[in-house]
């Protein structure tokens, strides 16, 4: 169950947009990425670049429900969404050959989900 008590009029309508998307489709990776936006704010953990390079393969499609960080060296070309980015991880992602986008973006490109992956 998605929770609609957040303050911010954008996040409480991508976190509606993602779970109908998600249900309407049978695409569980979005039902999945709404519910961690639903959370509060403290429990959802930022992700640096330096995680995702450890742990992604090059040109892989990721989608990080919370806010990306600059700590680390990404030196893989990804293609990341996330809820926000730090200045620096959006120009760490970029400078690798990787693509930087938000979720809503991401959610329009790959619809179906395949091949995406939901770091948490």
């Amino acid at each position: 169950m998605v929770a609609d008590n957040k303050n911010n009029p954008e996040l409480r309508k991508l976190i509606r947009e993602l779970h109908r998307h998600g249900r309407q489709k049978d695409v569980p990776l979005w039902v999945a990425a709404a519910e961690h936006l639903s959370r509060s704010r403290h429990s959802r953990r930022p992700v640096n670049v330096g995680h995702l390079d450890r742990i992604a393969k090059p040109q892989e499609v990721l989608v990080v429900p919370t806010k990306l960080l600059a700590a680390g060296k990404l030196q893989k070309p990804l293609t990341v969404a996330a809820l926000a980015y730090s200045p620096g991880a959006r120009k760490k992602v970029i400078a690798a050959g990787g693509t930087a986008l938000s979720l809503e973006e991401l959610l329009s490109k790959h619809a179906d989900a395949k091949g995406v992956r939901l770091i948490a």
